[in-house]
């Protein structure tokens, strides 16, 4: 019988200017060094961009790039009798959340560009037409859990 406290996970407070979550969490991805108000500046100025660009409000096209990029299954290895299996399990909706804002700053920071909002604000408009480098991870990754599929029955033993 486990003894440890089930503790729940803590979501950030909505940010101040779009009073969203998801840009909240976003701000927390962009962080690096503890330099926060740098990266709400990226953020914004990224959101800002995509709203001059596309005439779409920034946060609208935010949520459909999280959307298009967030994957339904990944793969878990499970170690079965001496081999390695990868199993692929269904997402949940708080982990592919953070999947695709993962993609999305990995791959805008690969970029090549002025400046990090500015790639920001590229990766974010490719990733809600449905093209770019995030979408193929995402494709990637249901590719390989397609080709595992016939280790999902590895899902329920322990």
């Amino acid at each position: 019988m486990s003894r440890r406290k089930r503790i729940r996970k803590r979501l950030p407070g909505p940010d101040p200017v779009y009073n969203s979550y998801l840009v909240s969490l976003l701000n927390l991805r962009v962080l690096k060094s503890g330099k926060k108000q740098l990266a709400e500046r990226i953020v914004y100025r990224a959101l800002d961009y995509v709203k001059q660009k596309t005439s779409v409000e920034g946060l609208v096209t935010l949520e459909k790039a999280v959307q298009n990029v967030s994957p339904i299954v990944e793969l878990k290895p499970k170690r079965i009798g001496g081999a390695t299996y990868q199993v692929p399990i269904e997402v949940k909706r708080l982990r592919a959340t953070n999947l695709a804002l993962k993609w999305i700053l990995k791959f805008s920071r690969d970029r090549s560009g002025k400046n990090m909002s500015f790639k920001l604000a590229r990766e974010l408009m490719d990733a809600s037409k449905g093209i770019g480098n995030s979408i193929r991870r995402r494709e990637e990754v249901h590719k390989m859990a397609e080709a595992n599929k016939a280790f999902s029955f590895f899902k329920t033993k322990k």
